[in-house]
C-alpha cells in the first residue's frame, strides 16, 4: 500500500524525534499483539553490508596453512579468546567473547547463501530475501518469518528494522516498519498530540498515525542523531524490542565491512562497532535476553590471501554468529575445509560448506518452537538443505 498524500506522509515522518516508515514494502500498520506461543520470543537479524571476513572474525588459528596466508594477522590472537582449541575469537569481539564463553553465543564458519559470485549488491539481495539467485524473490526472508508467525499465532507481530529506509529483508506483505533518529528538531508533544486529534478518525492515517507515536514512546528521549553511536543504536534496538508489545522481529544494519585496503585495520575498527552493539543490546535487553536470539551474518567473505595493498577482495565463505539466552553457545559449527590451496574455492576463497538457509531456519524454528521442515519451507522455498538442528538449549 502507498500514501496518496504527499504532505500526510511528510508530516509522520518530520514531526517525531527520528523518522518512522511503516508499511508492507510501503505503508500499512503493524498490529502490536502476538500469539501467547511465540509472543515472548525476540529475533535481532543484524546484517554486515560489505562482506566481512570470517577468517578474521573466528582465525583458524590451528590451520597451518592460515599462518602461511596471513601472516601478519597472527599477532592479533596471541592473547585473544580460544573458541577451542582450533579457532581463535577476534580480541575486538570482547562482548561478543565473553557471550560464548558464558554459553550464550557460537559461531558458525565456512557458511554462505546458493550465491556463488562476488557482488555486493546481488550478494545482499540473496542473503535478504533467501532466494535461490538475485532478484528470484521480491520479499525479504523477515517479512515471510512475520507471515509465519502470524499464522502461527493468529496475530500478526511486530517487525521492525533500525534503520533510514525499509531494509529488503523485511519488505513484503506482511506489515513492517522502519525507525532511526534524525537530525530534525523533535516536535512538541502537544503538537503531535494537535495532529493526532485531527486525523484519529482517517481510517488511513489514524493508525499508521498511532503507530508512529508508539515506537517514538519506546524509543524514548534519546540524543542520536544518527546511526554511528553504536552503543546506543544497540540501545535503541533494545528499547524498541524489550516490552511485551515491542517488536518480535527487529533487524540492524552495519555498513563498511569491504576491506580491499588495511584489513587488520578495517576489521577492527568494523568489529569493535559490532561489538559495542551487541554488548549494549544485549545489556539493555535484561530479562528477555532469556527469550531473545540474535542472527549476525554477512553477504559473503573475503578472498584467503591478503592483495597488493594489505587488504582482502570478495570472497564466498564467511562467518555467522548465534547469540541468544536459549542459545547452546560456546561451540564452533564447522565443517572445515582448510586452507591449503587445493581445498580452496576457485583457489581463492574459503570454501562454503553449511548454508546459511539452514542456519537460520534452524535457528529460528527452535528459537520459536516451529517444526524445521515447515520453517525452512516457508522461509526458503527453494532450498535443498535441511534445518540445522541443535542451536538452542532443549
Amino acid at each position: 500500500m502507498t500514501m496518496n498524500v504527499i504532505d500526510r506522509r511528510t508530516l509522520l515522518s518530520r514531526g517525531m524525534t527520528g523518522s518512522l516508515v511503516i508499511g508492507a514494502g510501503g505503508l500499512s500498520a503493524p498490529r502490536l499483539a502476538f500469539g501467547q506461543e511465540t509472543g515472548s520470543k525476540k529475533l535481532l537479524f543484524v546484517i554486515l553490508r560489505g562482506a566481512a571476513d570470517g577468517l578474521s572474525m573466528l582465525a583458524p588459528v590451528g590451520d597451518p596453512d592460515f599462518a602461511r596466508l596471513r601472516r601478519r594477522s597472527l599477532r592479533e590472537y596471541e592473547n585473544a579468546r580460544k573458541a577451542d582449541s582450533f579457532f581463535a575469537i577476534h580480541p575486538t569481539l570482547e562482548n561478543i567473547g565473553q557471550a560464548y564463553s558464558e554459553g550464550e553465543a557460537l559461531f558458525v564458519h565456512a557458511a554462505a547463501t546458493a550465491y556463488r559470485e562476488r557482488s555486493h549488491f546481488d550478494g545482499q539481495n540473496v542473503l535478504e530475501t533467501g532466494g535461490s539467485s538475485p532478484f528470484s524473490r521480491r520479499d525479504g526472508w523477515l517479512n515471510r518469518l512475520a507471515s509465519l508467525i502470524a499464522a502461527k499465532a493468529g496475530r500478526q507481530p511486530k517487525a521492525l528494522a533500525v534503520a533510514l529506509t525499509m531494509p529488503l529483508a523485511l519488505r513484503g506483505d506482511a506489515p513492517a516498519s522502519n525507525y532511526a533518529p534524525t537530525r530534525g528538531r523533535s516536535a512538541s508533544a502537544d503538537f503531535m498530540d494537535r495532529v493526532g486529534k485531527l486525523y484519529e478518525n482517517d481510517p488511513q492515517l489514524g493508525n499508521l498515525l498511532s503507530q508512529a507515536l508508539e515506537t517514538r514512546e519506546m524509543a524514548g528521549d534519546t540524543e542520536m542523531r544518527n546511526l554511528r553511536d553504536y552503543q546506543k543504536t544497540g540501545e535503541l534496538a533494545a528499547s524498541l524490542m524489550r516490552s511485551e508489545d515491542g517488536a518480535q522481529i527487529g533487524m540492524v544494519e552495519l555498513n563498511g565491512w569491504d576491506s580491499h585496503v588495511n584489513q587488520i585495520g578495517v576489521f577492527r575498527r568494523q568489529a569493535g562497532q559490532l561489538d559495542a552493539l551487541i554488548g549494549a543490546y544485549r545489556s539493555a535487553m535484561g530479562s528477555e535476553w532469556s527469550n531473545t536470539m540474535v542472527l549476525v551474518a554477512t553477504e559473503f567473505g573475503r578472498t584467503v590471501r591478503i592483495n597488493g595493498t594489505n587488504g582482502t577482495d570478495h570472497g564466498t565463505g564467511s562467518a555467522a554468529i548465534v547469540l541468544g539466552g536459549g542459545v547452546r553457545g560456546k561451540r564452533v559449527i564447522a565443517d572445515w575445509p582448510g586452507l591449503a590451496d587445493n581445498q580452496l574455492f576457485e583457489n581463492r576463497d574459503l570454501r562454503p560448506t553449511t548454508s546459511l538457509q539452514s542456519v537460520f531456519a534452524g535457528s529460528v524454528s527452535e528459537h520459536l518452537g516451529f517444526g524445521p521442515r515447515e520453517t525452512m519451507s516457508r522461509l526458503y522455498q527453494d532450498a535443498k538443505e535441511a534445518p540445522l538442528k541443535g542451536i538452542t538449549r532443549a
